[in-house]
């Protein structure tokens, strides 16, 4: 038995070490096949999946923040058991005046997800109209990040936003 855990132990370390995985994505197909969804995720210290340039807003310094403040990054990720691919979407305030931002509304089109996604996380209220973070204030440097299955990815932009 213990031979068979240090053969794993060292499997994942080389295809992390040479760049084929990730140890999130490790953990992440661990969880999937014991059955576990991790829909729900706020972290200040990580970084969008796929990085964009963002620019200051055309705004004196310390003003009201805007809806160029919220970057939206998605990224494919490992389909499910059945081939479903799945995408990693991240919500992050990039406000650099550091305001909080709240009731989060994206359009969305006829957003829907085969995995169930938490709606204190994201949720459809009705077409093109998703809400983000059940309203409550996204601080700089925040992350709201979920997961969703489809057989295709949906574009989601910001239509409006609440600065607290």
């Amino acid at each position: 038995m213990a031979t068979i855990r240090t053969f794993l132990f060292l499997f994942f370390g080389f295809l992390i070490v040479f760049g084929y995985a990730t140890w999130n994505e490790t953990i992440e197909s661990i969880a999937l096949q014991e059955g576990r969804n991790n829909t729900f995720l706020i972290a200040k210290h990580r970084k969008p999946v796929n990085p964009v340039r963002v620019e200051e807003p055309n705004r004196i310094w310390g003003g009201k923040c805007s809806k160029e403040d919220i970057v939206i990054s998605q990224s494919p990720t490992r389909p499910l058991p059945n081939g479903i691919p799945t995408y990693t979407v991240e919500i992050m305030n990039n406000c650099f005046s550091g305001c909080k931002i709240s009731h989060i509304h994206l359009s969305c089109g006829w957003f829907s997800s085969t995995n169930v996604i938490n709606p204190k996380v994201f949720r459809r209220l009705s077409y093109d109209d998703c809400f983000v973070n059940n309203g409550k204030p996204l601080e700089y440097g925040s992350v709201v990040s979920f997961r969703y299955a489809n057989s295709f990815s949906y574009p989601l932009y910001v239509k409006t936003i609440t600065c607290v």
